[in-house]
């Protein structure tokens, strides 16, 4: 039998650092624990203040999906008013959030997922040469051009919110902004931009091209059929992940959760993707299956972080934030709580948008080798394919419409309400309750909670760590298989570490 070994990686993400800790059994994944070593606290920074604070203090709980929890945030306290969205707000609040997650799908894919490419363990590799040229950190031809190309985008959140990042434009009962003109015009000017980099950088066609590939033999098609796909940065990702087996890495549950992306206004010349009121749909899919996501479903469960709370598993509005970490709890390993839906681990993220769609390419790719490393990732750098045309529209609508950007709200004294969205890396909510005008509790469950959870009650892994568990390693001493596995669920975007020391435990 072969000696079973430990070992330490450390990586960050954005809310707080990570480890992930490894059992080897030989050159394999035996086990697998995603440990959140930072606590923060900002739940309990909440209690007694104001409503209206959440507006502005949430949104500095990450500095890269900033509108996300502005949004969520003024979605929680519209329902506590009972407030009425004008349509002209919604487009407004939709199109930043879009503005968002194009800067941070381009610069995740080219500036921290692809950086691997890179990595020594694939300098005999045929792409190597050619990842070293586009994904070189700093220099590389292709994170060069995004850095550029990426910060333009952002305008659109300043021109429309005032600032990126930490903005708080978006109120109880819309947006205190109210573009004009000349905002539209520089806004669809600055979109025009990015899209034809978009097109010729990243897909090496049109969007309404690409839109056109609906399972992998398309795919395969799609690759070959020019050399401007082919030489584009998804046509260099499509043969680095043959040429890796990408497919074959980070098989993990295959439950997925979607809160539904973009709230469609009442009246819109644009076309919702799915159903359920949002261009992307809600659905925790599970199975293959589709269900209405139902917000009383989601539980947190403690049993393996450090908090207590007197019980193991609670609703949002009944939880919770109060740690507790004496160092002899064994079993205890991460400050991350451990969301569950209806009792079940989910992941959440781009794969998850398009498994709730029930895209094709999507759900054929994910029946032919499961949930991996590259649909994942592929979800992700091909998502504003999608978004970018209806930001046009809705900014079209704003100029062609005469209505309000606001309408007033009733006096928030007592209630609760919940704002759930879809942020970059998946799905983000906030539950709020108000007694007496002040917060009483203030819950968050954010994408890389659900993605990197510890254990739960009955033993069942996180998203991720299923992902990294029974992998096997080609050298545990070089693990670029795990590199692989957890940045493509997106744990961080600007400080995730590339290179990192193993502390080896025998």
């Amino acid at each position: 039998m072969s000696a079973r070994r430990k070992v330490v990686v450390p990586l960050n993400r954005v809310e707080g650092d990570l480890k992930v800790h490894l059992e080897y059994d030989g050159n394999k994944i035996y086990d697998a624990f995603s440990a959140g070593t930072m606590y923060r606290g900002f739940e309990n920074i909440m209690k007694e203040r104001g409503p209206l604070d959440g507006l502005v203090i949430t949104p500095r709980i990450c500095g890269i999906c900033t509108t996300s929890h502005l949004s969520a945030a003024a979605k929680a306290l519209d329902m506590i008013s009972q407030a009425v969205v004008p349509d002209n707000a919604t487009r407004v609040r939709n199109i930043t959030l879009i503005a968002e997650q194009l800067q941070n799908d381009v610069r995740h894919h080219t500036m921290q997922f692809m950086v691997d490419a890179t990595n020594p363990v694939y300098e005999n590799a045929p792409f190597y040469e050619e990842a070293v040229e586009r994904y070189t950190p700093i220099r590389g031809s292709s994170i060069v051009s995004a850095i550029q190309s990426t910060k333009r985008i952002l305008e659109i959140v300043s021109i429309l919110g005032g600032q990126w990042p930490h903005s708080s434009f978006m109120v109880p009962g819309g947006v205190v902004s109210v573009p004009g003109a000349n905002d539209i015009t520089q806004c669809k000017y600055v979109l025009r931009r990015f899209k034809l980099w978009y097109e010729k950088q990243i897909l090496g066609c049109t969007c309404e091209e690409w839109n056109q590939v609906q399972s992998a033999r398309d795919l395969e098609d799609w690759l070959e059929s020019a050399p401007s796909r082919y030489n584009s940065d998804l046509g260099f990702y499509l043969r680095f992940g043959r040429e890796a087996g990408l497919d074959r890495l980070g098989k993990g549950t295959e439950n997925f959760i979607s809160y539904g992306f973009l709230d469609m206004p009442r009246k819109t010349g644009v076309k919702s993707l799915g159903s359920t009121g949002y261009y992307f749909p809600a659905g925790f899919v599970s199975s293959g299956m589709v269900r209405q996501v139902n917000q009383h479903e989601i539980k947190e469960d403690i049993s393996h972080s450090w908090f207590t709370n007197g019980e193991a598993e609670l609703h949002p509005y009944e939880g919770v934030t109060i740690p507790y970490a004496t160092g002899s709890e064994g079993y205890r390993y991460s400050w991350a709580k451990a969301p569950r839906y209806d009792g079940h681990p989910a992941e959440t993220g781009p794969l998850a948008q398009m498994m709730a769609l029930q895209h094709p390419l999507f759900t054929d790719l994910v029946k032919q080798n499961a949930p991996s490393v590259f649909s994942r990732q592929l979800a992700r750098i091909i998502r504003p394919a999608l978004t970018i045309s209806v930001m046009d529209q809705w900014l079209d609508e704003i100029a062609e419409t005469d209505e309000p950007f606001f309408t007033p709200y009733n006096d928030i004294r007592n209630g609760q309400g919940h704002g759930m969205v879809e942020a970059p890396r998946g799905s983000l909510g906030h539950w709020v309750i108000i007694e007496d005008g002040r917060i009483k509790r203030y819950q968050v469950i954010s994408p890389t909670t659900w993605n990197a959870s510890p254990r739960d009650a009955n033993g069942q892994l996180g998203p991720w760590e299923r992902a990294l568990a029974g992998t096997p390693i080609k050298n545990p001493n070089a693990p670029i298989e795990v590199d692989h596995i957890v940045r493509s669920f997106d744990p961080c975007l600007v400080c995730t570490v590339h290179c990192a020391d193993l502390r080896w435990e025998v």
